[in-house]
C-alpha cells in the first residue's frame, strides 16, 4: 500500500475532479496545481499550492513551460527504496509527489472543429501533461497516476477503504492506462501533422507506415457466422457514430450476422433522400425502393423478391409509423427492423413478435441525401497474416457528369431510375446487375462470377417486371453478350461505368437493340 501525501492536479477535463480533490484533502494530502485547475479548486474552498510557487520558477512562454521542472519530475521519478535517490532529493530540497492527476489538452476535439488552423492545433499539443504522466507511470510502484476521470470513483473507494492509501495492483493498472493513452495521443498528433503535408493530402497518400488500431469491446455475441465460432462486437476508439449507437427496443440478442446485415442495410438506405426501405439478406439487398410514403416504399421493396425477404433485415430512413408497421406485420417473418425511431402505436403492433429485433439508430444521415465525396473514412479487410486498408467507397454520382453514348437518349424518368439503380449497385456484391422501374428494384443479380449470369439472375427475379426496365451495372461490360441478354430481358436503358476495351462494341450492340446507355466513369465493385 502506498500512502498519498502530496498530489499534483492539472486537468483539462474538470469532470469529477472536485470530488477527488475533496477526498484527498480529507486525508491530509497537499495539493499542487496549475492555472484553471488551481483556480477551480481554490474557488471551491480547497487548499492548493501553485506549481510555480512550489518550484520557485514562474510559468513562461504563454504557459508552454510550467511543470517541466526538476522539482516535479525528480519528485515523481525518485525510487523510494533507493538510498542514493533519496539522498539526492534531500541535497536539492526536492519533495516526493505521490499522485499525479492529469488529462491532456483536447487535441482531437480541436482538430475536429470546422476551420481549425494549424496554429490552433499545435497549441493544443500537450507537452507537460504527457511528460508528468509518463514519469509517474514509470514509477508506478511508488506513484499513483490518473489520466481518466472515469477511474476517480474507484480511487476514492480505495482511499476510504485503506485510510488514504492505494493498492499496488490498482497503481499498476492506472500506469498501464497512461501508456495506452499517451500512445493514442502521440499517434493522433502524428496522423494529423502527416496529413497536413502536401503529399499527405494527395489522393492515395496519408496512410500510416505503421498502423495502430484501438477498439473497445462493447458486446459479446451468441456466436459468429456459425454456432461453432465465438464472436464479439468492438467499438472503434474515439468514434461516436455508426452502429455502436444502436438502441435495441425489443427482441432477442443480436447475432454476428445480424450486425453485418444491419450495417449493409443502413449504408444503402442512407443513399436516399426521400422515404426509403431496404431489405437485406446475407449481406445483399433483395429489395430497395424510394417513395413519397414509407409504407409504399416498403411494399415496393418487398415486391422485388418476397421469397428472399423471408428472414431478412429491414432498414428505413424515417421513423417507423403505424401505417408502415401494419404493412410489415402482415408481410412475414423478419429478423430485424432498424429505423431512426418508432412511433408508440407502431411498437404496440410488434409487441407480440417477441423474437423480432427492433432497433433505433439516431443518425442524421438517415434522412439526408449524401453529398458528393471523393474520399471516405478508412475501411479495413482482414486477410491471412495481414490487413488491407482503403478509403470507403463514399463517392456519390453527380448527374451532370453522366455521358450519353448511344444514339437513343434516355428519358428524364429513365435517368432517375438509372441513378436509383446505380446507388443500389454500389451496395450489391459483384458482379452486380440491378433492374429498376422508377425508384424501386424489380430484380437483383448479385455475386455472380459472370456478368451475363448476373443479368440472367436479375431477369429471373424480376419475371414480367423486367420488361421496359432500366439496368444498372456496378462495372463495365467486357463483351456484348450481356447486352444481348439484357435486350431479351426487355431492358430499355443501361447505366454503367464504361472503360472497357470493347466499349465500342457494347455501344454498337445497344444501338442495335434500341437501348439507351450512359457512362458514369465510376466503378462500384464490392467484394
Amino acid at each position: 500500500m502506498i500512502k498519498i501525501k502530496r498530489a499534483l492536479i492539472s486537468v483539462s477535463d474538470k469532470a469529477g475532479i472536485l470530488d477527488l480533490a475533496r477526498e484527498l484533502v480529507n486525508f491530509g494530502v497537499e495539493i499542487l496545481s496549475t492555472g484553471g485547475s488551481a483556480k477551480l479548486l481554490r474557488e471551491n474552498g480547497l487548499p492548493v499550492k501553485e506549481v510555480s510557487e512550489y518550484t520557485g520558477f514562474p510559468e513562461m512562454l504563454d504557459g508552454r513551460v510550467k511543470t517541466l521542472h526538476p522539482k516535479i519530475h525528480a519528485g515523481l521519478l525518485a525510487r523510494r527504496e533507493n538510498a542514493q535517490h533519496m539522498k539526492t532529493l534531500e541535497e536539492h530540497n526536492i519533495g516526493l509527489i505521490d499522485m499525479v492527476v492529469v488529462n491532456l489538452y483536447p487535441f482531437k476535439e480541436t482538430i475536429q472543429r470546422p476551420g481549425v488552423t494549424m496554429e490552433e492545433a499545435i497549441e493544443n499539443i500537450d507537452i507537460g501533461g504527457p511528460s508528468m504522466l509518463r514519469s509517474a507511470a514509470k514509477n508506478f510502484s511508488s506513484v499513483a497516476v490518473l489520466c481518466n476521470p472515469n477511474r476517480y470513483a474507484e480511487v476514492i473507494v480505495q482511499l476510504r477503504k485503506n485510510n488514504g492509501a492505494l493498492s499496488e495492483g490498482l497503481m499498476q493498472d492506472l500506469a498501464l492506462e497512461v501508456f495506452e493513452r499517451t500512445n493514442q495521443y502521440d499517434r493522433l498528433i502524428y496522423e494529423y501533422l502527416r496529413g497536413q503535408r502536401p503529399e499527405g493530402r494527395s489522393q492515395g497518400a496519408g496512410f500510416p507506415e505503421n498502423l495502430v488500431l484501438e477498439f473497445t469491446r462493447i458486446q459479446d455475441l451468441r456466436y459468429g457466422e456459425n454456432p461453432h465460432q465465438k464472436a464479439t462486437f468492438y467499438k472503434e476508439k474515439g468514434r461516436k457514430d455508426g452502429l455502436i449507437n444502436l438502441k435495441q427496443l425489443q427482441g432477442k440478442e443480436l447475432s454476428f450476422n445480424n450486425i453485418l446485415d444491419l450495417n449493409s442495410a443502413v449504408e444503402l438506405v442512407k443513399e436516399f433522400k426521400h422515404p426509403a426501405a431496404v431489405i437485406v439478406k446475407h449481406n445483399n439487398p433483395c429489395g430497395a425502393a424510394e417513395s413519397n410514403a414509407l409504407d409504399r416504399a416498403y411494399l415496393a421493396a418487398l415486391k422485388c423478391d418476397p421469397l428472399s425477404a423471408f428472414g431478412g433485415i429491414v432498414a428505413l430512413n424515417r421513423k417507423m409509423d403505424e401505417k408502415t408497421a401494419k404493412v410489415i406485420v402482415k408481410s412475414g417473418f423478419l429478423e430485424c427492423i432498424i429505423a431512426s425511431g418508432f412511433e408508440k402505436m407502431a411498437l404496440d403492433l410488434f409487441k407480440d413478435k417477441k423474437n423480432l429485433r427492433l432497433l433505433e439508430l439516431n443518425d442524421p444521415e438517415l434522412a439526408s441525401e449524401p453529398s458528393v465525396s471523393l474520399r471516405g473514412e478508412p475501411e479495413f479487410k482482414h486477410v491471412s497474416g495481414g490487413l488491407l486498408l482503403q478509403d470507403k467507397d463514399s463517392v456519390v454520382l453527380d448527374e451532370n457528369n453522366l455521358k450519353i453514348v448511344t444514339k437513343k437518349k434516355p428519358t428524364k424518368k429513365q435517368i432517375e431510375s438509372l441513378i436509383f439503380g446505380f446507388k443500389v449497385a454500389k451496395h450489391v456484391k459483384s458482379n452486380a446487375i440491378i433492374l429498376t422501374h422508377a425508384s424501386r428494384t424489380v430484380g437483383i443479380g448479385a455475386g455472380q462470377m459472370s456478368r451475363v449470369d448476373s443479368v440472367m439472375l436479375a431477369k429471373k427475379k424480376a419475371g414480367n417486371l423486367s420488361k421496359n426496365s432500366c439496368l444498372a451495372s456496378d462495372a463495365f461490360f467486357p463483351k456484348p453478350d450481356a447486352i444481348s441478354e439484357a435486350a431479351k430481358t426487355g431492358v430499355k436503358a443501361i447505366i454503367q461505368p464504361g472503360g472497357s476495351i470493347f466499349d465500342a462494341e457494347i455501344i454498337k450492340a445497344c444501338d442495335k437493340y434500341g437501348i439507351a446507355m450512359v457512362f458514369t466513369g465510376i466503378r462500384h465493385f464490392r467484394h
